[in-house]
């Protein structure tokens, strides 16, 4: 697949700056909207005024400010909804065309394949979304820092093998679409990050834990 022929739009929602995503394919204009939370409305409005078919629903984890709007979605649109089969059940959406999906597995978009690649830390559930080029991180990694790990189901452990040996492995040239706007920007290559990013920093867990997470 081209890069040319990958869709992704970042559309910033709520009061935590929230971002949710389209990412799909220009040619199909077929897509899937990522943690719509906050204002279905306007995710709505989005796809309609570009003619874009929402054809899926994609989780990066089960935390309400990511998903507090799949219902409401689907009485719009009689779509699956996708979340990792390691999410906790506390997170797991009450919602109809549930499909617990596994590590590495990819779902189709139009004519893309979407690999949902599991990176647990925040929550053990947590997916970050690849295209070549493109990975949409949600709250595993942000621009200029990394999501909590003192929630329930957090491990900081997990988060620093998730940063380092599953995204940290992708090609540096990868420009990353975090799940809020808590950085100087809204998204980044895996090389800036590498450079500037203080959670991308540790030499070794110990130091991740103690400098970096306070543990």
């Amino acid at each position: 697949m081209s890069d040319s022929n990958i869709l992704i739009k970042q559309i910033m929602v709520g009061p935590m700056q929230n971002f949710a995503y389209f990412i799909g394919d220009k040619k199909s204009n077929q897509i899937a909207v990522v943690d719509p939370a906050w204002d279905i409305n306007l995710i709505c409005q989005e796809a309609e005024k570009s003619d874009l078919k929402i054809t899926a629903i994609l989780l990066t984890h089960g935390h309400y400010d990511h998903a507090d709007g799949v219902c409401d979605l689907l009485e719009r649109y009689d779509v699956p909804v996708y979340i990792s089969q390691q999410e906790m059940p506390i997170y797991m959406p009450n919602c109809k065309n549930l499909k617990k999906i596994k590590d590495h597995e990819k779902v189709k978009i139009g004519n893309i394949d979407i690999e949902c690649i599991l990176t647990p830390g925040h929550t053990p559930g947590c997916l970050c979304f690849y295209v070549p080029g493109h990975l949409i991180t949600g709250d595993t990694l942000f621009v200029h820092g990394c999501g909590r790990c003192d929630l329930p189901g957090g491990d900081a452990k997990k988060m620093h093998h998730s940063l380092y040996n599953i995204i940290g492995k992708l090609p540096e040239e990868t420009i990353i679409y975090p799940g809020h706007f808590y950085g100087p920007s809204e998204t980044a290559t895996l090389k800036s990050q590498k450079e500037t990013n203080p959670y991308l920093q540790s030499k070794d867990l110990e130091h991740f834990l103690s400098k970096r997470m306070g543990l």
